[in-house]
């Protein structure tokens, strides 16, 4: 066992510091290491000893930066290669949050796992995932890396992440240390406003925000990433209280805090701190160990310690924390880690890897309306492809890591073998959200083509810069040039099929009322364009359901599912009483809620049956009730649980996500899903602890959460 208290002990204060240092890695030219362009000229001894880099990856690269840099460090300490692997490295899967509308959290680890094998060959030893966020505002581009707008969802993907890219011993290979982002409450940034504001009160943060972080330490992850926002008042990235008191003091967390990019800079723009000295001791004296590309800690700490404003002990056990992740990844024994050119020849988009991202793409995408059967297209019918997306290959958000879009496989590639298929692009969107106008001669020149076919398919949505960081929208609908073509195109009196791109939910409500079929595709991936076609002709079934509301209008924002009740609520939708919590000009529902999608099919619920109307603790009850396929083909069908807290310490939610059940069912197959209950799924912070309170209880069984499919029981004290 390597002693690292002992190497901690010869290194120079300097040395130290740099190893709390994270640069970034994005150029290697003439043999010298490429630091940051923040307006900072950085310390030739930072960049010869710094601890870790950003964004350099590739075998070669990787190599040559790791020898270099040991040529010249005193101990031989070796950096640490991180990136942001969010889903997927060459082989890219769909965004997040189409990838958790799969509802299947074994998927999901094996995107993790196979995004880690092609990391690893690449040099990375770090990923900046899962990102644990939970979020409730569609306005928020980072929507798109996350899991949506439940916490115990949320929980399940963050740990199926973790042991995906966790997947063996550190230093095996095909393995990436995961970094757990951003803590804490940056989904619930105010107005969906990036970078913004939280207030999050203490029920809330501990009930709704802070399980899937916990998910993941559970599941081993070995770092944590500060949140750029500032948390009822105190940015995080300076939250003593938050990397002190609750993840190392009450959650026990021994690993790696890191800042995110310039986070230390901005605790002056918060008005947090005064200068970047004071940031620097306020992010240090807050427990977070590692500041990624800033100078602070090198520049200010032996001043900081000089004048007693963080201590020796402080910095010490920052260091050690650095040290032990780099010898659990074996780096001190094998600075390269498993960089190999040959095995990223071999893996990178194997045909393995990408039958997987396009099985993964099918899993993620949602049907939200399909009238009179206009999809799947059949044989012998013809179809026009109209829009951005009918031969567009931007099939990757922003965090697309090495993937390429060159890569992927486009709609219009896709359906090339089939006859019968008519592609006309038309009304792009600009990466800055622009689409250029649009002539209606030449839109009606489009579907006069069109008009010849059975069917139209409107390939539609955002360009991938609309949404992830520093993209939040205060308009949540299509381009209009878009909505111009979807209405040209109904009046042509052909089924019109539109299948949106996007990063987030948006607001589709004229759409839903114009198309026959709407399909959400999210950024589908690599495999995205053959995902598609597999869905739009038939060879597959869609049965994605939503992790977050679609909503409307933009004003009914934020909006989620499990929201706590009203003193006066509203009774259904045709409630005509004025004096309820409720708008005069929108419904207060979604347009399509939480766990929403269908299928090539149709499913019929029997009532809920319980199999006992009172638990004591520590027993458990069976709720079950029977799901009929009454459509005509085999399909997947999400068997929803959710439970109620009539009453309790502090108001509970309407509806609380605790089990799903994926069952595929053959035409006319009838099945009995069962869910078992245990007070463990009823507990939660009360004024006097985590704890199941007696009382009464409703269960719910159906296909999405707005389900009244319910039935009571009791919880004995």
């Amino acid at each position: 066992m390597r002693d690292l208290r002992q190497l901690v002990s010869h290194m120079t204060i300097q040395e130290k510091l740099a190893q709390l240092s994270q640069l970034s890695g994005e150029a290697w030219n003439g043999g010298k290491l490429m630091g940051i362009r923040y307006g900072v000229t950085l310390d030739p001894a930072l960049v010869r000893m710094a601890g870790s880099l950003l964004g350099a990856s590739g075998a070669k690269t990787v190599r040559d930066i790791q020898t270099e840099h040991l040529k010249t460090h005193r101990h031989g300490i070796p950096l640490l290669f991180m990136t942001d692997v969010i889903h997927g490295y060459r082989t890219i899967f769909p965004s997040p949050l189409g990838m958790a509308c799969s509802f299947d959290p074994a998927m999901v680890r094996e995107s993790a796992r196979i995004a880690a094998l092609e990391a690893s060959v690449s040099g990375l030893q770090v990923t900046f995932s899962p990102m644990a966020d939970l979020v409730r505002d569609a306005r928020w581009g980072r929507v798109v890396e996350s899991t949506g707008e439940d916490p115990w969802l949320n929980a399940l993907y963050a740990r199926a992440f973790v042991e995906g890219y966790q997947n063996a011993p550190l230093d095996a290979g095909g393995v990436l240390a995961c970094c757990v982002k951003h803590f804490a409450g940056y989904g619930a940034a105010e107005a969906g406003r990036d970078y913004n504001t939280t207030e999050i009160g203490d029920y809330q943060l501990r009930d709704s925000y802070l399980p899937a972080y916990r998910a993941a330490l559970d599941a081993g992850a070995r770092m944590v990433m500060t949140a750029f926002n500032a948390l009822n008042g105190v940015p995080c990235t300076g939250n003593r209280w938050l990397f002190t008191d609750l993840l190392r003091g009450e959650w026990g967390f021994d690993g790696v805090a890191i800042t995110d990019c310039t986070a230390v800079y901005e605790l002056v723009n918060h008005g947090f701190c005064a200068d970047n000295a004071d940031a620097a001791a306020a992010t240090l004296n807050a427990g977070v160990d590692i500041e990624m590309v800033s100078d602070t800690f090198f520049t200010h700490g032996e001043r900081l310690l000089a004048e007693g404003r963080i201590t020796m002990e402080a910095v010490d056990s920052a260091v050690l924390r650095v040290l032990r992740l780099k010898d659990e990844m074996g780096l001190f024994d094998n600075p390269y880690g498993h960089a190999d050119e040959a095995s990223e020849a071999a893996l990178h988009l194997c045909p393995a890897h990408r039958e997987t991202a396009r099985a993964l793409a099918r899993r993620s995408m949602v049907l939200l309306k399909n009238d009179g059967g206009t999809l799947p297209i059949r044989d012998g019918e013809t179809f026009a492809v109209l829009g951005p997306y009918a031969d567009s290959r931007h099939m990757l958000d922003i965090w697309h890591c090495e993937g390429r879009e060159e890569e992927c496989v486009s709609l219009a590639e896709a359906l090339a073998g089939r006859d019968g298929v008519t592609v006309l692009p038309c009304c792009p969107v600009n990466a800055d959200g622009t689409s250029p106008a649009v002539p209606d001669a030449a839109l009606d020149a489009l579907l006069v083509k069109a008009a010849a076919c059975d069917k139209l398919v409107l390939a539609l949505g955002e360009h991938p810069s609309m949404s992830a960081e520093a993209g939040s929208r205060a308009c949540l609908d299509l381009p209009e040039p878009q909505m111009r073509l979807l209405r040209k195109a109904c009046v042509l009196g052909k089924p019109v099929a539109v299948v949106v791109f996007s990063g987030r939910p948006l607001a589709l409500t004229e759409a839903h009322g114009l198309a026959q079929a709407l399909l959400q595709a999210w950024f589908p991936g690599t495999e995205g364009g053959n995902a598609l076609a597999d869905l739009l002709l038939g060879r597959a079934s869609p049965s994605g359901r939503l992790t977050m509301s679609f909503p409307h209008s933009v004003g009914q924002l934020p909006l989620y599912y499990n929201h706590l009740p009203t003193g006066r609520p509203k009774h259904g939708r045709n409630d005509p009483e004025r004096f309820r919590s409720r708008y005069i000009d929108a419904p207060n529902e979604p347009l399509y809620p939480f766990g929403y999608g269908l299928t090539y099919a149709s499913f019929a619920y029997g009532g809920v049956t319980l199999s006992a109307s009172v638990m004591a603790a520590g027993e458990t009850i069976t709720a079950s009730a029977s799901v009929t396929n009454t459509g005509t083909v085999a399909a997947i069908e999400v068997v929803q649980l959710y439970l109620r807290d009539m009453a309790g310490s502090y108001a509970r939610p309407v509806r609380m996500l605790k089990g799903f059940d994926a069952v595929t069912l053959a035409a006319g197959e009838t099945r009995e899903v069962r869910f078992t209950v245990d007070a463990d799924m009823l507990k939660y912070h009360t004024p006097t602890g985590y704890q199941a309170e007696a009382g009464g209880f409703i269960a719910f069984i159906g296909p999405d959460a707005a389900t009244e499919n319910g039935a009571v029981f009791t919880l004995l004290g």
